[in-house]
């Protein structure tokens, strides 16, 4: 790895006999191998090298946040060129350091910790529900025990009216009336879990009384057909960036995938000779054949083909910057936010749900029935479609004929 990073025998003499030199080799393959660009490794590899000659034996195996604050202060001198600043010491030595395992990481604290794992594990292994909507409600459940913690309640003592409290002082600032009414109905389920395991008294699962709600009373978040056109068409330059992103966009208004889907999405799921394109659907648990229409068969080929980094994942997205892994299900959302707040689009929701609404409401536009369009979007029953009875109807159309409209 040196051996590529520097040019003459001087500094790859320094680099190779330097202190450290197997744990620096090691985190430079590391970054290597996740994508990191020559340049940046060539950065990180100066860095940690000036750190390691500052170092002493007493360091081996855990650095705290005090001592490496001294270690740069000890290599920083009037004589080092700009780009080695104090600053960038810290932020190329702490990755080394959490990669080898050297810096002491903060605990999450969470209260109650063994009530949360017990219901996470119900909820995966008994329940069966799927990974995203465990993690929302794990998310949901910890932030209602923190607030017992914080409020001075203890799960065994609790009474209603602290179940009222909790809506009133925390929730009110937070929570639409129809979020509140999701996290009611979660908390009923978990109070149910935590008193058959004795944690919590019965009744207060059934003390709570969710809000009154009403068929559809929520506005749609699609956006006009144009409107998807015009945030299709940001992504259209020749950089990495924008022939990921322009996949990504097809994925989303086309076939109506929840970002998690996207972001899960495989190489061997993309079948060109065949024409059609292989989804795990989250909410059904089960695999799902489209026909892959041109446009996004063409876009992810150019992608992959063209602007794909080299790397070992199975995954198809991959990060722009290192490390080179493949994007969280949370990156989909600052991709799409980003492009909506570039056209300053006006919209309900500002992230790849809008999208996924667009096509649901151009199937239901086109024509096709409730049952077809949930059948596209990978919903369990009807009832989930139902928010787009809202659009006005017109011709049938087939799902695999999509009309892009001048996507293509």
């Amino acid at each position: 790895m040196f051996e590529i990073l520097v040019s003459t025998a001087w500094a790859l003499s320094r680099h190779r006999d330097g202190p450290f030199a197997t744990e620096r080799h090691r985190y430079l393959q590391h970054c290597a191998d996740q994508g990191g660009t020559p340049k940046s490794l060539r950065l990180k590899a100066r860095s940690i090298l000036r750190v390691a000659e500052h170092m002493s034996p007493d360091d081996f195996g855990h650095v705290d946040a005090h001592r490496l604050h001294e270690i740069i202060l000890e290599s920083v001198s009037p004589a080092i060129p700009i780009p080695t600043t104090a600053a960038t010491l810290l932020s190329c030595a702490r990755p080394w350091l959490k990669y080898l395992g050297w810096w002491p990481q903060a605990q999450e604290s969470i209260q109650f910790a063994p009530v949360l794992n017990n219901f996470v594990t119900w909820m995966r292994d008994e329940r069966g529900l799927s990974p995203c909507t465990i993690e929302q409600w794990r998310y949901r459940t910890s932030k209602f025990l923190q607030w017992c913690s914080d409020t001075g309640h203890d799960l065994a003592t609790l009474q209603p009216p602290d179940i009222d409290a909790y809506f009133v002082t925390y929730g009110a600032r937070r929570w639409s009336r129809i979020s509140a009414g999701h996290i009611a109905k979660m908390l009923r389920v978990f109070l149910r879990h935590a008193a058959s395991t004795g944690t919590c008294s019965a009744a207060l699962a059934g003390s709570i009384q969710g809000n009154k709600q009403y068929a559809l009373e929520s506005l749609p978040y699609a956006l006009g057909w144009d409107d998807v056109r015009r945030v299709i068409a940001t992504a259209s330059g020749d950089t990495e960036r924008d022939i990921r992103d322009r996949a990504i966009l097809l994925l989303l208004s086309v076939y109506g995938l929840r970002r998690g889907e996207v972001a899960s999405l495989r190489l061997d799921q993309i079948d060109h000779a065949g024409a059609q394109l292989h989804i795990w659907r989250l909410k059904r648990r089960q695999p799902q054949v489209y026909p892959l229409v041109p446009s996004v068969g063409q876009a992810l080929r150019r992608y992959i083909n063209d602007a794909r980094p080299n790397v070992t994942h199975a995954e198809v997205f991959i990060q722009t910057k290192a490390p080179r892994i493949p994007i969280l299900a949370t990156a989909i959302y600052t991709i799409v936010s980003r492009r909506l707040r570039a056209l300053d689009i006006q919209v309900a929701h500002l992230g790849p749900h809008a999208l996924r609404h667009s096509c649901a409401a151009k199937l239901l536009a086109d024509g096709l029935t409730l049952k077809e369009i949930g059948d596209h979007l990978g919903h369990r029953s009807t009832s989930a479609t139902m928010t787009y009875t809202k659009v006005d109807l017109a011709a049938l159309r087939q799902v695999g004929d999509f009309d892009l409209g001048g996507l293509q």
